[in-house]
Order: structure tokens, then C-alpha cells, then sequence
């Protein structure tokens, strides 16, 4: 691992797995399996849960702004049982522990929320406040609670630079 810093106000339950030129900001929390790619930014307050049976990656060149919330294992709330992390397990009703990946140059915005089983394909940009639900297209921009894609955009460049900055 070069040029990693992790502010000593970041909690992981589980350690993650590092990339090169990785940041991590004061308050960053997380009780998941995660992997951090290279050239990757968590913002201030970002939480990232879903207990040890969740996982997260991010694939690298990914940006996570300040509070955004990433779900990877919830409480189903429907009739199964009873919810809450201090029930029983004979008495705990269905979770829905599924991973959220986060591929190359995709972000997500300030406020935004993702939940279990969501993909932020390739370049995608989920933005500010926006609720994800799901799998996204490469290269569109997400908007919206739920997210839709309002709009794509062309990648060529960011993927020239990102190869330029590999290259060194």
C-alpha cells in the first residue's frame, strides 16, 4: 500500500483490503468486508454497514462524498419474524444481505443512498440525496429517489487519463 491515509476517527469492524492512493476521511464507519481500490476517496461520514456477512468494493478511480450511505445488509420488516441486531436468530425474521460494488470511475454523491445489491456500472454518477435501488448502465448519471438515469456521458477521456496516471 502507497500513499494510503486513513483518519484515526475512521472505524472498520472488519479490516479492509487497501489499494494504493487511498483516503479515507474522519468518521468513516464501517461493519462490512470491504475492498478499496486504487485512487479511491471516502469522504467525512460516510457509513458503509450490513454486518460480517455484507460486502463492499470498490473497484478504483471511485469517489464517495461526505454522509452517503451504503447498505449492504438490512432487516427485511415483513412478517418473518422480528428485526433489530439483538434478536435471537430463532426469532430473527428474513435479511437481505447482498453486495454493492462500485466499478471504475463511478461515484457517489453527497447524502445519496445505496442499497443491498445495488451496481454502480462503470462511470456512473450517482448524485447528491439520490436513493439506489438496483443495477445502473455504464457512463449515465443517476438522479433521484428512486435514482433514474437522467443522462449518460462520454468516458473516453477520464479512461485516457486514468491510464496516463497508471502509466506514470
Amino acid at each position: 500500500m502507497n500513499d494510503v491515509f486513513i483518519h484515526k476517527d475512521a472505524e472498520f469492524k472488519i479490516e479492509p483490503t487497501l489499494g494504493d492512493h487511498v483516503a479515507i476521511d474522519k468518521g468513516v464507519y464501517s461493519t462490512v468486508k470491504c475492498k478499496i481500490g486504487d485512487y479511491t476517496h471516502i469522504s467525512p461520514y460516510v457509513t458503509i454497514i450490513g454486518g460480517k456477512h455484507g460486502y463492499f468494493e470498490c473497484v478504483g478511480f471511485n469517489n464517495i462524498m461526505a454522509g452517503a450511505r451504503i447498505i449492504c445488509g438490512s432487516d427485511r420488516f415483513d412478517d418473518s419474524g422480528l428485526f433489530g441486531a439483538l434478536i435471537p436468530k430463532e426469532f430473527k425474521g428474513k435479511q437481505i444481505i447482498e453486495p454493492v460494488i462500485m466499478e471504475e470511475f463511478s461515484n457517489i454523491g453527497t447524502n445519496a443512498i445505496v442499497l443491498p445489491g445495488s451496481i454502480l456500472r462503470k462511470g456512473v454518477l450517482l448524485t447528491a440525496g439520490s436513493l439506489l435501488m438496483g443495477d445502473t448502465e455504464e457512463w449515465g448519471v443517476y438522479k433521484g429517489n428512486p435514482a433514474i438515469l437522467v443522462k449518460k456521458i462520454n468516458g473516453n477521456k477520464i479512461m485516457e487519463y486514468a491510464k496516463k496516471i497508471k502509466n506514470g
